[in-house]
């Protein structure tokens, strides 16, 4: 099992090569090849798009997915609610996975509609501001045909018991007969590659000013929707950030233990989608 200190190392250098790819902006689109980003049709949607490394097009192993769904809060602005923290907090997840793992990661992710079927050719997705979401009864249809195939939702970035009801609302209408539970300390996605046990609650950039918690949201909970056997099928990051914790790993005031927590949960969530 890798260290902390061993850990910390491989950290620094993951975020040392996010820097230094971050210096291609000006220069990305004509070193790939391309005319535009890779996901330019939905960067109005996001909240820190940035543009795309010389290797976005490059094919992989592996890609990590994020859920477009869809809000009531979408009409409110710009920036729509499954947008939230992307693009950058992504990126800067997949430089540390590629660091801190073998498995050959596309260094941008993939963005991937709740109403395409194309869900189905990503076993790992991740969304964000769930507390939020409404499905019809065909997404919920898909969504429950996904997790009938072994795929697999980590959710994150949703506070306080209304957007816990929601998230709830959306689960029931996939689930209708499934509850979360928590995640005990001893299941298997805690300790694939990193043993995170006894994990403690993460906060996302408020912190650096002395709030630890959101939206009246208190109290961290790493909670799960299982199937009958005890597999994860929703991994849920209730009153916590671990995006922001991705987004901010590189900025001085932005605590490392709860970035290095949030890289190493990260790791063993996605690895456990490949392993169990």
């Amino acid at each position: 099992m890798p260290s902390r200190r061993s850990f910390a190392i491989l950290t620094v250098a993951a975020l040392g090569a996010f820097a230094a790819w971050a210096q291609f902006r000006g220069q990305v689109r004509a070193s790939s090849g391309h005319s535009q980003n890779r996901w330019a049709q939905y960067e109005a949607e996001m909240q820190d798009p940035i543009n795309d490394p010389p290797d976005a097009w490059e094919p992989t192993e592996f890609a990590f997915a994020r859920l477009r769904f869809r809000s009531p809060r979408d009409s409110y602005s710009r920036r729509k609610r499954w947008g939230t923290d992307a693009n950058k907090g992504d990126r800067l997840f997949m430089q540390a996975f590629r660091r801190l793992t073998r498995v050959h990661t596309r260094s941008v992710e993939e963005i991937v509609d709740i109403d395409s079927d194309e869900i189905f050719n990503w076993p790992y997705l991740y969304a964000v501001g769930v507390g939020d979401w409404v499905f019809t009864d065909s997404q919920a249809a898909r969504m429950r045909n996904y997790f009938e195939r072994g795929g697999f939702l980590m959710v994150d970035d949703f506070h306080n018991e209304r957007e816990w009801a929601s998230f709830m609302d959306g689960i029931h209408k996939i689930f209708p007969e499934r509850e979360a539970v928590e995640i005990p300390d001893d299941h298997p996605i805690f300790n694939v590659a990193y043993d995170t046990r006894h994990p403690f609650h993460i906060p996302g950039y408020q912190i650096t000013y002395g709030q630890e918690w959101e939206r009246g949201g208190v109290g961290g909970h790493y909670r799960a929707i299982m199937d009958d056997k005890g597999k994860v099928q929703v991994a849920v990051c209730f009153n916590m950030d671990v995006g922001d914790a991705w987004e901010w790993a590189d900025a001085p005031e932005y605590p490392e233990k709860y970035a290095g927590l949030a890289f190493r949960l990260g790791v063993n969530y996605v690895l456990y989608t490949m392993t169990h």
